[in-house]
This record gives C-alpha cells, sequence and structure tokens, in this order.
C-alpha cells in the first residue's frame, strides 16, 4: 500500500455511517497503590487501597472507541443499557464521542448495565497488573420486547448505513442484544441489501449467525469446523471452506501469526502480525480489527488491503498498557510506512 492509496481510503472514513449492535460494557479501572496497603481491622484481611477510578465504554464500546479514533464519521449505537448508575456512566462515557448517535441506545428498567470491574496494581517503575475482575452481567435472558425493539433498530437502519458491526459479548444465549429476532433481522437486512457490509463477533462462535461476514480467532474457527489443528495453512484451508460455505468473506485472527481472510471461491491470504516492540496487553486487539476491517471495507479497499490496515492498529492497541487502547490513522500510517512527507 503506497501513501495515495492510504490517504484515500482513510479520507472516505468521515463519510462514513456505522451501525455498531451488540452488548455495551462499562468498563471501570481501579487503580491500587500497593504501598497504601493496610490489613482490614474487621475481617483481618488484605485492603487495596483505590487511588484512582476511571471508566469508558468497554465490549462494544471498544469497537465504538475504535471507530471513533479512526475518524468514522456517524456511529449508530444499537444496544442497551440498565436504568442504573451505571448506565448513566456509561451513556456519558459515549455522548462525549464526537458523531455517535444514540437515539437507538435503550435504557431498560429491567436490566443491568454489564460492568468489567478491573482493578490494577499501579506503581510508577512496572507495568500495570490487573488483579481478578469483578464483573456485573444479566443472567436472565432479555425480555421479548426489547427483543424486539432492537430488531426493529436494526431494520430501521439497512439502506442507511455504510456497514453494520455486529458484536456479542455475553457468553450465556439470548441475555444480551443478539438474540434471535436481532439475527433475524440481520439475515433479512443482508438479503435485501447483498454487498452491504455486516461483519459479526461473537465470545460464544459464530454457528449461529445468519450468512454475513464472518470474523474469529484461529481457535474458533477450528472448533466451528471440528478441527483440531490451528497451524496457518490447515486454517487457510478452512477458512476458504467457510468462506464458500457461507457465501460471505472471513476474517481469522492467529495473534502472533497475524491474520487470515477468504472470500467466497478465491484462496485465502495471509498478512503477518507486526513485530513486538516492546511489553503487550492484547486487551481490546481484536476488537481494533473489527473496526479497521468495517471502516475499510466499506471505504472500499481489497481484502489484502483491509487486513494491513487491521493489522497495523492491532499492534497499535497491544503496545498501549493498563487500558484498552485505540489506534488512529496518523498511527498506523507511520507503522505502515505511508506517512505523508513532511519535507
Amino acid at each position: 500500500m503506497n501513501v495515495d492509496r492510504f490517504q484515500a481510503l482513510v479520507g472516505r472514513f468521515p463519510q462514513l455511517r456505522i451501525a455498531l449492535v451488540g452488548d455495551f460494557f462499562l468498563d471501570r479501572y481501579f487503580h491500587i497503590d500497593p504501598a497504601l496497603a493496610e490489613i482490614s481491622i474487621e475481617t483481618g484481611l488484605p485492603v487495596y487501597n483505590v487511588v484512582k477510578v476511571r471508566s469508558q465504554p468497554g465490549a462494544a464500546g471498544t469497537v465504538l472507541n475504535n471507530l471513533v479514533a479512526l475518524g468514522a464519521g456517524r456511529v449508530h449505537a444499537v444496544g442497551f443499557c440498565g436504568e442504573d448508575g451505571e448506565g448513566y456512566e456509561l451513556r456519558q462515557a459515549l455522548q462525549k464521542n464526537p458523531g455517535v448517535e444514540l437515539d437507538r441506545f435503550i435504557t431498560a428498567h429491567d436490566r443491568h448495565t454489564p460492568v468489567y470491574g478491573k482493578p490494577l496494581v499501579v506503581t510508577q517503575t512496572e507495568a500495570p497488573r490487573e488483579l481478578n475482575r469483578l464483573d456485573i452481567k444479566n443472567w436472565s435472558p432479555t425480555p421479548e420486547p426489547l427483543q424486539r425493539q432492537i430488531a426493529e433498530h436494526v431494520l430501521a437502519l439497512a439502506g442507511q448505513v455504510d456497514a453494520f458491526i455486529v458484536l456479542e459479548q455475553v457468553d450465556q444465549e439470548h441475555t444480551g442484544v443478539i438474540t434471535p429476532p436481532v439475527l433475524a433481522a440481520l439475515a433479512q437486512v443482508q438479503q435485501q441489501y447483498p454487498k452491504a457490509v455486516i461483519i459479526a463477533d461473537s465470545r460464544r462462535g459464530l454457528s449461529h449467525f445468519p450468512p454475513v461476514t464472518l470474523k474469529m480467532n484461529g481457535h474458533e474457527l477450528a472448533h466451528m469446523l471440528g478441527y483440531g489443528s490451528t497451524s496457518l495453512e490447515v486454517a487457510k484451508t478452512h477458512a476458504e471452506e467457510l468462506a464458500n460455505r457461507n457465501g460471505h468473506p472471513v476474517f481469522v485472527t492467529l495473534a502472533e501469526h497475524g491474520i487470515l481472510g477468504a472470500y467466497p471461491g478465491e484462496p485465502a491470504c495471509h498478512v503477518p502480525a507486526f513485530p513486538v516492540r516492546g511489553p503487550i496487553d492484547v486487551v481490546g486487539a481484536g476488537d481494533s480489527v473489527t473496526a479497521t476491517l468495517a471502516c475499510v471495507l466499506a471505504a472500499g479497499a481489497s481484502l489484502q488491503e483491509a487486513m494491513e490496515m487491521a493489522m497495523a492498529a492491532s499492534s497499535i492497541v497491544v503496545h498501549e498498557l493498563g487500558t484498552t487502547g485505540t489506534a488512529s490513522p496518523a498511527e498506523m500510517a507511520d507503522l505502515l510506512g505511508v506517512a505523508p512527507s513532511r519535507a
């Protein structure tokens, strides 16, 4: 990729409209100063003193953060939060971002706002160290009226956006945003607009999704198709098989080995990962890949171009420690060696 092509693609980002359908979490970080450690008089247990609390959108919210950092013009958040303090905090964090539309983001009185509580031991001499998380999730099925309302929002955005990103973060089926009515709505949109970019990712695997563009890691691909090896050559064969069966592209992330992409009827291609440049934190890397693929494909990129830019984004994000990071076009241009000359 050269400078002109990179600039042409990212130059289209501000005109993009992206619908982000999925499970929005609140990432709440608790900074712990180990020098202030105490023993509780009441229980005799160690006390971790928190000196700073910071919050940011997580899960689908991490994808949204990346879309904003990439410069996407409009991002329609489609999902829900609870009618609670965490929901208020999540909404406040989302609406601070330019171009984010929350008119299809529902506050539900009968749902909790999902939270990832992340205690971090922070010192001046070492990288932040995360302790056991404290999570808040919904463990009962999403109420049917809420399921239908989200599905209606998906259908209403059909033909109005340049791409849909679908992220299922919850482990228990039917307890989040991605439920059967929502999947049926996405299938209807893809059938109505066969060339539309609809890219899906799920912690539970993607076998229950309709035919859309699928993004997964190597282990998820192996589990989905029932094979044991996760070698590059085997993964290529099975990515091609899945793309042909699905009728839409398949992307497979392979950690330090990069990413595979396959279009139906074409050989899979591979883009290696960038070398590690120091300590890393892989949290959020997959979400940066998803956001970048969606934007670049919607901007008219080839499979190869989309994967090259996605690998640059993920390499930037994994080197951001103690947070779920993002990557900007300027950072990606520097890493790819396509930054405009400043002479």
